[in-house]
C-alpha cells in the first residue's frame, strides 16, 4: 500500500497537489467573473470601500465638532436669577426702639452674548418684590415714615411698572484679550481642523493607493511565476514518462530514469511553493478589495499581462512634478497648517505680554439693595505681573517652535523633490532591467530548445536539459520581477508628485460603485446640515 501511495504522489499532476485555496465567499460572489483585475479597479475599490480610508474620513466630522465646541464659548445664554432676602433695620428711625423686619428680592431675566473679540454684553429685565413697607418706602410703624425711597424700587432705567428695571451691562477687554484671546485662538485653531482632516485623508489615501498597487504587482508576479513553474513541471513529467519508456526498451541507462524522476519531484516542490506564494499574495491583496464589508480574494485567472514600456518623463515634466510635489504632497501641506497653528499661538503669547485692562458695568447685586435700592456700577480693572515670566516663556516657546517648523518645512520640501528624482531613477533602471531580462529570457529559451533537440538525438543527457529548463524559469522570473518593478516605479512617480493623494475621478469610480458614498468621502458635510 505504501509503495502504491508513493508512486501516486510521483505521477499525480502538480495542479492536483498544489490546488489553490480561495475564500468560498469570494468564489460565490466572483465565480462568473472573466475580466482581468486591473490596477484601475484596485485603486477605485480602495477609494470606494476601504475601511481604513472610511475611518480616516471621519476626521472631517470631528473637525466640524471641534468648531461647534469652540463656538460654544460665545453661545448666547438666557439666564434667570432669583434672590430673596429678609433683614432687619435698627437705627434712629425706629422711634419705639423695635427693629423693622423687612423682606425684599428680585428676579433677573436676561440674555448674555459674547463676541470673539473679547467683549460680552447682556440685556434683560429685573423685577423687584417685597412687603408693603419695602415697596412703599416707609417703616411700617403707625407713627412716621422713612423718607428714603423703597428698596425694591429702581432709581433709573424703570421698566413697565415701578418695580421693574431695564438691565444693560457688559465687560470689555481693552488691552490683553482684545481681538486676541484664549477662546478666539481656540476657534481659529478649530477652523484649521477641517484642512487638517483633508490632509489626513489625503495621506491615508496616498499610503493605501501605493501599498495596494505594490501588492497588486507582487500578486501578479506570483501568479506568473506559478504558471511558469507549473508548465515546467508538466514538461518534466512528460519527459519522465518518455525516459522511462526508453529505459525499458534499453535505449538509455536506468540512471536517467532516476534523474528524470528526481527532477519531477524537485519541480513539484517548487510548484507547491509557488502556489503557496500565490495564495499568500492574493490574501494580502484581498485586504485592498472590499465588497459588502468583506475582503474579496482575487483568483489567479484574473491576473492580466504586464503592460509594455511607456515614454519617460522629460526634463520639463520632471520640473513640473517637483512643483506639484511641494504643493500636493500631504507631508508639505500638513507643515503649512502646523505653521499656521503655531502663528496663532505666537500671536496669543505676544498679546499676553500686555497689561490686563478690563472695563465693565451693569446692575449691582448683593446687600446694597437692602439700603439704597436698585443701582448700577461701572468699574475698570488694570493689572500686570511685575516680571511677566509666564508670557515671556510662552513667546519664547512659540518662536522656537516657529523656527523649528521652518527648518522642517525646508527639509520636507527638499525631500519631496528628491523623491521625484529617486523614482525617476528607479523607472529608468527598471526599464533597462526589463530590456536586459527580455534578452536573457530569449537566449535561455534558445539554449533550452537546442539542448532539448540534442537530447532527442541522444547527444546530451537529461541533466543538461534540466539545467537549461531551470535557467528559463529563473530568467522568466527575473523578467516578471523587472516588469513589476517598472510598474512600481511608475506608481512611485505618481506618489512622489502627490497625484496619489487625490481621489480617482468620479467617471472611473462609477464603473465600480456609487461615488457619492465612497469611503474617501466619508465624514463630508451633507447639504442642509450644520
Amino acid at each position: 500500500m505504501i509503495p502504491l501511495l508513493l508512486f501516486w504522489l510521483m505521477i499525480v499532476p502538480a495542479t492536483a497537489v498544489a490546488e489553490s485555496v480561495i475564500d468560498s465567499s469570494a468564489v460565490q460572489a466572483q465565480s462568473t467573473r472573466t475580466a482581468p483585475l486591473t490596477i484601475e479597479e484596485v485603486l477605485a475599490r480602495i477609494e470606494l470601500t476601504h475601511p481604513l480610508l472610511q475611518a480616516t474620513g471621519l476626521e472631517r466630522a470631528q473637525a466640524r465638532a471641534k468648531i461647534l465646541k469652540a463656538l460654544g464659548a460665545w453661545e448666547p445664554k438666557l439666564r434667570n436669577e432669583l434672590e430673596f432676602d429678609r433683614y432687619q433695620t435698627y437705627n434712629l428711625t425706629n422711634v419705639f426702639g423695635a427693629p423693622n423686619v423687612l423682606s425684599a428680592g428680585y428676579n433677573d431675566t436676561f440674555l448674555r452674548v459674547g463676541h470673539p473679540w473679547g467683549w460680552e454684553i447682556y440685556a434683560g429685565l429685573r423685577n423687584g418684590f417685597g412687603d408693603r413697607a419695602t415697596l412703599g418706602g416707609f417703616n411700617g410703624v403707625a407713627f412716621g415714615t422713612i423718607q428714603s425711597p423703597g428698596v425694591a424700587i429702581p432709581q433709573d432705567m424703570q421698566g413697565f411698572y415701578p418695580q421693574q428695571m431695564l438691565m444693560l451691562g457688559g465687560a470689555f477687554n481693552l488691552l490683553r484679550g482684545f481681538m486676541i484671546n484664549e477662546a478666539y485662538a481656540g476657534f481659529q485653531q478649530a477652523e484649521l481642523a477641517a484642512p487638517q482632516a483633508e490632509v489626513k485623508v489625503a495621506q491615508k489615501r496616498q499610503d493605501l493607493y501605493l501599498a495596494g498597487a505594490v501588492q497588486y504587482w507582487d500578486w501578479q508576479v506570483a501568479v506568473k511565476q506559478a504558471d511558469m513553474v507549473k508548465r515546467s513541471l508538466d514538461v518534466a513529467e512528460e519527459r519522465y514518462h518518455m525516459v522511462e519508456g526508453r529505459a525499458k526498451a534499453g535505449a538509455v541507462a536506468p540512471i536517467d530514469v532516476v534523474e528524470a524522476r528526481e527532477e519531477v519531484q524537485r519541480r513539484r516542490e517548487a510548484a507547491i511553493a509557488a502556489q503557496r506564494k500565490v495564495e499568500y499574495e492574493q490574501y494580502k491583496l484581498a485586504l485592498f478589495l472590499w465588497e459588502d464589508g468583506r475582503p474579496v480574494t482575487p483568483r489567479p485567472e484574473w491576473a492580466p499581462e504586464f503592460q509594455g514600456e511607456t515614454p519617460l518623463p522629460s526634463e520639463e515634466d520632471v520640473a513640473v512634478f517637483k512643483v506639484d510635489a511641494t504643493e500636493d504632497r500631504p507631508e508639505v501641506r500638513d507643515l503649512y497648517i502646523e505653521a499656521r497653528l503655531n502663528n496663532i499661538e505666537l500671536k496669543l503669547a505676544k498679546n499676553s505680554l500686555l497689561p490686563k485692562f478690563t472695563v465693565e458695568g451693569g446692575p449691582v447685586t448683593g446687600a446694597i439693595y437692602w439700603i439704597g435700592g436698585f443701582a448700577y456700577r461701572v468699574g475698570a480693572v488694570f493689572s500686570v505681573p511685575l516680571f511677566n515670566r509666564e508670557a515671556r516663556g510662552k513667546v519664547a516657546h512659540a518662536e522656537a517652535q516657529q523656527e523649528r517648523l521652518a527648518w522642517k518645512q525646508a527639509f520636507t520640501e527638499r525631500q519631496v523633490t528628491v523623491d521625484v528624482d529617486n523614482w525617476l531613477s528607479a523607472q529608468v533602471r527598471a526599464r533597462d532591467r526589463v530590456r536586459a531580462a527580455t534578452e536573457a529570457l530569449r537566449s535561455a529559451k534558445t539554449l533550452e530548445e537546442g539542448e532539448r533537440a540534442r537530447f532527442n538525438m541522444g547527444a546530451t543527457s537529461v541533466l543538461f536539459v534540466n539545467v537549461r529548463e531551470r535557467n528559463v524559469v529563473n530568467a522568466a522570473y527575473e523578467l516578471y520581477r523587472a516588469q513589476a518593478d517598472y510598474a512600481v516605479s511608475r506608481g512611485g512617480m505618481l506618489w512622489a508628485k502627490g497625484a496619489l493623494s487625490k481621489p480617482i475621478p468620479d467617471n472611473i469610480l462609477a464603473k465600480y460603485g456609487d461615488s457619492l458614498h465612497a469611503a474617501g468621502s466619508s465624514g463630508r458635510k451633507l447639504p442642509g446640515r450644520d
